[in-house]
């Protein structure tokens, strides 16, 4: 994997937003860009700019499946005075979870201090490899699962009753792998039928 000069990292969202922007926050962006400018990590879509309330400054990179245009998740940072807080962040909104998941980082210190270790772990984060798991019947893929191959973590899932075997969703659901609004948790069907590789190398999980 090569740097990719040609995918600019954390160009802001709207220019405009750059006028309301303090020194510091004009510093933090300026030092991730730079240090984001000597990655070699598989290309994503990145940007900075402020989150609804303009609470904060918020660095956002989107991990997708770019072979079938499919967004898995938003992570980022939001930059609060002298404290970077980041995590996986709401897909609208962009505010971090009320509970921090298993990617959350921590930091506090100068701007410059402030943008290495956010550079940091983003890095870490786009370096590990994703893979997508699918279940197929009939000939036809019914449930996918995009998940981290190195921790298991789950990043997005889809599941089409129509495809699926018969009988398969009430079981599931009545074993109570269901979320809101009925979806169905495709990490109680079992073995998937193949694991793909999304991004970075991949090891089995």
């Amino acid at each position: 994997m090569v740097a990719v000069p040609e995918n600019p990292w954390f160009e802001t969202d709207d220019p405009e937003d750059e006028f309301g922007f303090s020194a510091a926050e004009l510093a933090f962006a300026a030092a991730l860009r730079e240090r984001a400018g000597s990655w070699t990590v598989p290309p994503a879509y990145s940007w900075v700019g402020r989150p609804e309330d303009d609470s904060s400054l918020l660095a956002v990179v989107g991990l997708s499946d770019r072979d079938n245009r499919i967004s898995l998740a938003d992570i980022g940072v939001h930059l609060i005075g002298s404290t970077v807080r980041g995590d996986r962040l709401h897909n609208q909104l962009h505010y971090l979870p009320d509970r921090p998941t298993d990617l959350a980082m921590e930091a506090t210190g100068s701007s410059g201090e402030l943008a290495e270790a956010a550079a940091t772990w983003f890095e870490a984060v786009l370096l590990r490899p994703v893979v997508r798991h699918e279940w197929e019947h009939n000939g036809q893929i019914y449930a996918e699962r995009y998940l981290f191959a190195d921790t298991g973590h789950a990043l997005c899932q889809r599941y089409n009753r129509a495809l699926a075997p018969q009988g398969q969703a009430e079981s599931l659901t009545a074993s109570g792998q269901v979320a809101e609004r009925g979806w169905i948790h495709t990490g109680g069907l079992g073995r998937p039928t193949r694991t793909v590789n999304v991004r970075g190398r991949s090891t089995a999980w």
